[in-house]
């Protein structure tokens, strides 16, 4: 079995190596989240799912994957990150194989479901497999950087890979494309990545699994739903629902013996920030994909393949951005100040957005461009932050935090960004306009063609609403600048030659460990 890097000492090219295979899952589970962008047309001629059947085959693989990543982050680190890695390497295959070849909605919604289950199980044990092979400060940061740069990559690769998939084969390559990454992450994880563990965990919390995924899938689907629906009532409890539940489940890691997410993670010195900052920075990131998305294809008629084409022009700066980052916090730059610049120019970001017109394509990209390098720099250094803030045993319990609050982040993005786009977009359209044009912009394109000037009309409303809600998101990054000055202020960059201090209680033979 291959032993995890001694504490403090240098990664070598297996390391390296092993880090690239590492990126075979993270790549394609990003990659899941905007894959059926283009093949849902397909799949609905093909399958004729009901308008119900359509929206959970979207969006069950995000609700499983956000259910379990704190219940996989916490059996990882008793069974072992490269087993749960392996095990959902099977299941993802598994499951790629049964979506590609459904033959009934019902069969493609219990695959995508599958495949929410594995994703739970992959982000978290790459991310721990992270902190477990580079245990050196700064090699621990670029590999997070490289990290960082390829899960944005993933996502915005999936919609493209999907449009290019959809129109020279058929909808079910969407998901064979993931069979061979998984084969050779199956071949080649038992030779090259180390297994770790948390070497006394305790008894499995299992009352924590249920309490964890009733807090977490209520507030989720609450928060996705409000921005195409408004704030329905059951969207309303759904959410309140989910708050008590999160109460609960809180209770229970404070008096539990073994608790699922031990509360000593977040006295890690700069775990608690990292983890609340890098929820803003979903906010940030998912709230603006709400606007730009739908611009570029319907304020723009662009179709959806260009639409995607175009929006990877943004990742080319994007990839730098994570290793020119982590340069300036090795050469000494205060981390609290990157961070804060992140913000700050995830703020400017939004603040061009807030200029665009219904013909400007330039400068919606730049926005973009700007607003998610900001928003890498933020992401790199809070991720390496708070997993250098927790001891190698909890680096599950810990990633899956970090996972869990980038959901709650982006959700609740879309939801509060959404609704004040669509409260503008509202307010703007004239009151004899039909009903389904006054509700949102895709159906006041639907019904265009029976009113004169509609469509120009909704295009400008939408516009508008895309401005106010920059304006806000632009606000609301500028106070987290402030917020990551503040918390972030004492936060020294560790140079570390030993792990982390222990969760409570010394370790019983202190000199050994720094022998």
């Amino acid at each position: 079995m291959t032993n995890p890097t001694p504490a403090g000492s240098l990664a070598g090219r297996r390391e390296w190596t092993a880090l690239g295979v590492l990126m075979l899952p993270l790549l394609l589970v990003s990659m899941d989240v905007s894959v059926l962008y283009f093949a849902i047309p397909a799949i609905s001629a093909d399958l004729e799912p009901s308008g119900t059947e359509q929206l959970w085959i979207f969006d069950i693989y995000a609700f499983v994957l956000a259910g379990l990543l704190m219940t996989m982050g916490s059996l990882g680190d008793r069974i072992g990150r490269r087993r749960l890695l392996l095990i959902g390497a099977v299941a993802f295959s598994a499951a790629s194989l049964v979506a590609a070849y459904a033959h009934s909605a019902e069969m493609l919604i219990a695959a995508r479901a599958v495949l929410g289950l594995g994703g739970a199980t992959l982000m978290p044990s790459t991310m721990a497999l992270i902190r477990t092979m580079f245990t050196d400060s700064g090699q621990r940061a670029k590999a997070i950087g490289i990290w960082s740069g390829m899960m944005t990559a993933g996502v915005a690769l999936g919609s493209v890979m999907s449009g290019v998939l959809v129109q020279y084969f058929w909808w079910g390559s969407v998901f064979l494309v993931n069979l061979p990454a998984m084969a050779l992450l199956l071949v080649l994880g038992p030779i090259l990545l180390p297994e770790s563990k948390d070497p006394a965990p305790g008894r499995f919390d299992w009352p924590s699994v249920p309490l964890s995924m009733a807090a977490v899938l209520p507030v989720v689907y609450g928060l996705k739903e409000i921005p195409s629906e408004g704030w329905n009532i059951r969207y309303v409890v759904s959410i309140t629902v989910g708050l008590l539940f999160a109460a609960l489940f809180v209770h229970r890691q404070r008096t539990a013996t073994n608790p699922m997410i031990s509360p000593a993670l977040f006295r890690g010195h700069g775990f608690a920030p990292a983890v609340v900052l890098n929820l803003v920075s979903a906010f940030g990131m998912m709230g603006s994909a709400v606007f730009t998305t739908q611009y570029l294809q319907s304020v723009l008629d662009k179709s959806a393949l260009e639409a995607a084409l175009w929006a990877l022009l943004p990742s080319v700066p994007i990839g730098m951005v994570a290793p020119v980052t982590t340069s300036l916090v090795q050469r000494g730059v205060n981390r609290a100040h990157v961070v804060t610049a992140g913000f700050a120019i995830a703020a400017c970001g939004f603040g061009v957005l807030a200029f665009a017109g219904t013909d400007s394509l330039w400068l919606v990209l730049t926005a973009c461009a700007v607003l998610a390098s900001g928003i890498v720099m933020v992401i790199s250094q809070m991720t390496d932050l708070a997993l250098g803030a927790v001891p190698p045993q909890r680096a599950g319990s810990a990633s899956s935090l970090l996972e869990t609050g980038t959901e709650f982040g982006g959700a609740l993005g879309m939801a509060v960004l959404g609704s004040i786009g669509t409260a503008v977009y509202r307010h703007e359209m004239p009151a004899s306009a039909p009903d389904a044009a006054r509700e949102t912009l895709g159906g006041a394109l639907a019904v265009a063609d029976r009113v004169p000037g509609l469509a120009a009309t909704a295009r400008e409303a939408f516009t508008s609403g895309m401005q106010g809600a920059a304006i806000a998101g632009a606000v609301l990054l500028a106070l987290a600048a402030g917020l990551a000055a503040l918390t972030l202020r004492g936060v020294e960059v560790r140079k570390e030659t030993e792990e982390p201090a222990p969760e409570s209680e010394p370790e019983p033979e202190p000199e050994k460990s720094r022998a």
